[in-house]
């Protein structure tokens, strides 16, 4: 109930409630925006010595949006809006409401000066973890990510009772709303059974044939920038509101109407580089595409990164590694790096990125062995978090794993658990959402393929309108107006169905 003094406010009285709430939600946006364009200049061109000031900006402008959202009368906004005015709302304004009611709860729930001290801790161990990473020395982080890990966990409880969730659940609802570890341990579990079994069938058919040849290097980085810019713009990204640049993590970042895509290149080999890229425009197409009317608004951004990623495996797992696309790109690699031979002919190529390898390093890992990666590091993530298992034991614990999941063992830590950004940067409760974005890409490239028979040779011709006009309808157009599983349902007639994910990995690494 709202106080008596308050209820008798000028702005509860003469406007109408939700409007002043699309306003004040439009001023978080606002500097979560901001932040967002700052994180991304952190991570592709600040100098080093600007993380100190880089660190604090940035927890001061996440301290202002989280003000707002827990200044009493946006409470009483939100009370008189759900109460009062409902019924004169759309559908859409209905939805933003939920999603503004969302962020409130959870906002409300954390102390601002917790607030900062997470944005502060995380910004200074990302920045040492980028040297840590460099020396492959675990020790060197050690110590800020047990500070960061203290401050996560303090979080994770205070939303876990205000949430009504597990304190992991608490956190992974922030990147996946309405997610539970409950249901992905099913999930998982089946996966993590499926997968060793798997991956040996796919060794061993492989094996049967010859080898594929590597192209041999080196290759200009400029020529893999102009190959990987030309490649985007085939397959949809609007060069006029965005752009790509290098960073030690690849990632999408920035805004709708600004979106940023980093990578990084070795000059061994232009293959990782290019389908990095191909990932992180999935990603931007689906910020592109978002509904211009709700920019800045709850119901305007995208729903969850379960369907984030499912956006980019799409494009570059479902589609920009067929055949048929690889045979339409093909000359243009070639061309770029000024090759011929053998090595270079769409079929050659098509295997080297259809190729099951049991390797170290995620981001560089293949379709079929790709889950482990995630599995492993979601276990990881839920043990530290539940106090299970301490940061000091993390290299172990992850050598161990490695060896269970995927019958390697890293040699050094920056092959180990120094590889990701994540956790260092303050992300927990991330990790399950690859995977799951990988089942969902695969039904949902499913679908669009059986109401449109002639994707595939559209690919074959490097036109992707059909494809991205499918997702602009049933995935981008829905922004966060309906839930991540009804937006599955809707688009393929069911929710999410690991069968499908199983299906395509067998259709394509076993026939």
């Amino acid at each position: 109930m709202m106080d008596a003094d308050r209820a008798e406010s000028p702005l509860l009285q003469h406007s109408q409630p939700y409007n002043e709430l699309e306003s004040r939600f439009g001023r978080i946006g606002q500097l979560g925006d901001i932040a967002g364009m700052l994180q991304w200049d952190m991570a592709a061109m600040m100098p080093a010595g600007g993380a100190e000031t880089r660190g604090s900006q940035l927890a001061t402008l996440k301290v202002m949006a989280h003000e707002l959202l827990i200044d009493p009368l946006t409470g009483d906004l939100l009370d008189a809006a759900e109460h009062d005015w409902a019924d004169a709302l759309d559908p859409w304004q209905r939805a933003n409401l939920a999603e503004m009611r969302r962020a409130q709860r959870r906002a409300t729930a954390v102390p601002a000066d917790l607030v900062s001290a997470l944005s502060l801790a995380a910004s200074r161990c990302e920045q040492i973890w980028r040297q840590a990473r460099a020396d492959s020395d675990f020790n060197l982080v050690l110590p800020s990510l047990k500070e960061q890990l203290k401050l996560v966990r303090e979080q994770a409880n205070i939303l876990s009772g205000a949430l009504k969730l597990s304190p992991y659940d608490a956190l992974l609802d922030g990147y996946e709303p309405d997610g539970r570890s409950a249901e992905i341990d099913v999930v998982f579990d089946d996966l993590a059974i499926f997968l060793p079994e798997f991956v040996g069938k796919a060794l061993e058919h492989q094996a049967a044939k010859d080898a594929p040849l590597k192209p041999k290097g080196p290759f200009s980085i400029e020529a893999q920038r102009q190959l990987g810019l030309k490649l985007m713009g085939i397959v949809g990204f609007d060069f006029a509101h965005g752009r790509l640049d290098t960073s030690h993590h690849p990632f999408c970042g920035g805004v709708p109407d600004d979106v940023r895509i980093t990578t990084r290149y070795d000059k061994a080999d232009f293959m990782r580089s290019l389908m990095g890229v191909l990932h992180e425009t999935g990603h931007a197409l689906y910020e592109q595409g978002l509904p211009a009317r709700w920019r800045g608004q709850p119901v305007g951004y995208a729903r969850g990164m379960s369907t984030h990623e499912s956006q980019s495996l799409l494009m570059e797992m479902q589609a920009c590694r067929s055949k048929e696309f690889v045979s339409f790109a093909a000359p243009l690699i070639r061309e770029a790096f000024h090759k011929s031979g053998p090595e270079w002919e769409p079929d050659n190529l098509h295997r080297l990125y259809a190729r099951v390898e049991r390797g170290f390093i995620r981001v560089d890992a293949d379709e079929a062995t790709y889950p482990a990666h995630v599995i492993l590091r979601y276990r990881l993530e839920k043990a530290m978090i539940a106090g299970d298992l301490e940061p000091i034991d993390l290299p172990g614990a992850w050598y161990a794993g490695m060896e269970k999941l995927l019958g390697v063992r890293p040699p050094d830590d920056a092959h180990g658990c120094l590889q990701d950004i994540h956790w260092y940067d303050g992300a927990w409760g991330y990790f399950p959402t690859y995977t799951l974005g990988a089942m969902t890409a695969a039904q949902l490239f499913a679908a669009a393929e059986a109401e449109l028979p002639t994707i595939r040779g559209d690919l074959s011709r490097g036109d992707f309108s059909a494809l991205l006009g499918w997702l602009r309808r049933n995935v981008h157009g829905k922004a966060s107006s309906i839930s991540a599983r009804d937006i599955l349902v809707q688009a393929t007639g069911r929710p999410l169905d690991a069968g499908v994910f199983k299906a395509h990995l067998e259709r394509r690494y076993l026939s």
